[in-house]
């Protein structure tokens, strides 16, 4: 019941803003109906449907703070996704790949997961590194793992305790994944 209550508080909330009829609006309203005639399944339903398309707007969202292609790199479009609760604890992760030739990198935010309050305790400490080395990108705690044999690396960081961000590449150079890294808005995700 007291999750019934707050998706009920998030609806007046949201309901009580100046926002223009869309699908997040009319379930909204059509949740607030449902609860008020005592039908608390179909209520739960419709919260659960309206979080899901915020993750959603949300993943959009970011997708804007992702950086463009860097000079002689080209960039694909970026994409969002929601993953059920077994994944990632429900979370939604938002990607964009570079590539250069044959080098490829990949920047995942991951958000709105459960997992990653205890997850950011992890990264955050140096026992749990695994041969990686901690490096701040733009005031930001990083782990960096890579390997010169393989040409290919991975920067991890988290923001807030709320974004797992993580910068993938192969064939490329540590300079490379950095400099990815170092591209991305972390101010601007943080504010979501």
């Amino acid at each position: 019941m007291n999750k019934t209550l707050t998706y009920i508080s998030l609806t007046a909330l949201l309901l009580s803003t100046t926002l223009s009829a869309d699908d997040i609006t009319d379930t909204m309203e059509e949740a607030m109906s449902s609860y008020k005639k005592g039908d608390y399944v179909q209520t739960k339903e419709d919260l659960t449907y309206v979080m899901e398309l915020l993750k959603q707007k949300k993943g959009e969202t970011i997708q804007g703070f992702l950086p463009d292609a860097l000079d002689g790199w080209k960039a694909e479009k970026a994409k969002s996704e929601n993953a059920g609760s077994g994944m990632m604890g429900g979370g939604s992760t938002t990607s964009r790949s570079y590539t250069k030739g044959k080098s490829k990198i990949v920047i995942s935010v991951v958000t709105d997961s459960p997992l990653l309050q205890g997850l950011g305790s992890l990264l955050g400490n140096p026992m749990f590194n695994s041969g990686g080395k901690l490096k701040r990108i733009n005031r930001e705690k990083a782990t960096i793992k890579y390997s010169e044999k393989n040409q290919s690396g991975d920067v991890t960081l988290m923001l807030d305790k709320r974004f797992l961000i993580t910068v993938k590449g192969s064939k490329v150079t540590e300079d490379e994944l950095v400099a990815y890294a170092k591209a991305i808005d972390f101010k601007k995700i943080k504010e979501q």
